[in-house]
């Protein structure tokens, strides 16, 4: 039975973090071109992400407890460092990647108390490098080969709009499943490795923290995933989802947490190159690369930062 301790509360702030943030993604696109309703879809999503978390969410703990070996304490500052981190790009609308900040946060607190291990990070990097590539292939490859199957099909209007309605909320649900297989260990991985929760209760836990934050402030950044890059219509988003969703779900087996919102953001470049490349508003594209970027490093000097004030004010 899980005994709740006030630790905690730092990895259910950064689960609400990430569901603010990146777990909508996955029905952002299909939200923004008015195929799905936002209030079903952030239903689906967070019941998917639990699904998600407690059936295949187990793999990647292995890989966020190699980074360190974190005491309660210090797992707790480098989940509230990830979760501020996170909090402030969603204020600022910009998606970012959580994977990224929970390892920045994890190196940063590992750095001031001596726990950090860099054996595995190159492989995580590896990973977060080729997340949005790998979505952008295939959604490029994906939008051709959908393209022309519609094309043989020659569906009237009205059964097309059904069939990519319906496509939509599939795709949008196996996308949510997939983010909470892949992204759980972000918000619990830390406890899990300090010893404080046991496997079991790290994949609940995470899931349903992760789902408290769709459903409570994930509506702007859903928005603008959707409309800041390229102006989507149905059928690209659909394509959109499905590239990431398959992305996401590859390094959840693999057991490498990545980002939701690089694979979404590689997807829609790349429907966005095959459609017409002047469509693709590059601009916001690197403030939201910028964005990944300087995730990692501030959330590890935000993590450090709070590991020193909290031993400066002496915690047992």
């Amino acid at each position: 039975m899980l005994t709740f301790s006030p630790h905690l509360l730092g990895g259910v702030y950064l689960g609400w973090s990430l569901g603010a943030n990146d777990a909508a993604n996955v029905f952002g696109t299909a939200v923004s071109s008015r195929m799905v309703r936002y209030p079903i879809a952030v239903a689906l999503c967070a019941l998917f992400i639990i699904a998600g978390a407690a059936l295949e969410g187990r793999a990647g703990m292995a890989t966020i407890a190699g980074l360190s070996a974190a005491s309660i304490s210090s797992a707790t500052f480098a989940a509230v460092g990830a979760a501020l981190s996170i909090t402030l790009m969603t204020i600022m609308r910009i998606p970012s990647s959580t994977s990224q900040a929970v390892v920045g946060a994890i190196i940063g607190v590992g750095l001031v108390d001596g726990t950090a291990k860099f054996s595995g990070l190159g492989k995580v990097v590896i990973c977060w490098i080729g997340t949005p590539i790998g979505a952008l292939l295939l959604a490029a490859l994906g939008y051709r080969a959908g393209a022309w199957l519609f094309n043989r099909l020659r569906l009237s209007m009205l059964v097309t709009d059904a069939v990519l309605r319906a496509a939509l909320v599939v795709s949008g649900c196996y996308g949510a499943y997939a983010l909470g297989a892949n992204n759980v260990a972000n918000v619990t991985g830390v406890y899990y490795a300090s010893g404080l929760l046991t496997l079991d209760w790290s994949v609940w836990l995470g899931g349903l923290s992760i789902a408290l934050g769709v459903l409570t402030y994930s509506k702007e950044v859903m928005l603008a995933v959707g409309r800041s890059i390229v102006k989507l219509d149905a059928y690209s988003a659909l394509v959109v989802v499905l590239a990431e969703a398959a992305t996401v779900h590859v390094y959840a087996m693999i057991g490498v947490p990545v980002s939701t919102s690089q694979a979404v953001i590689g997807a829609v470049l790349g429907v966005g190159l095959v459609k017409q490349a002047t469509a693709v508003k590059f601009g916001a594209a690197g403030r939201m690369t910028l964005g990944w970027i300087a995730t990692p490093l501030i959330a590890g000097l935000v993590a450090a930062a709070i590991h020193l004030f909290a031993h400066l004010r002496y915690v047992p």
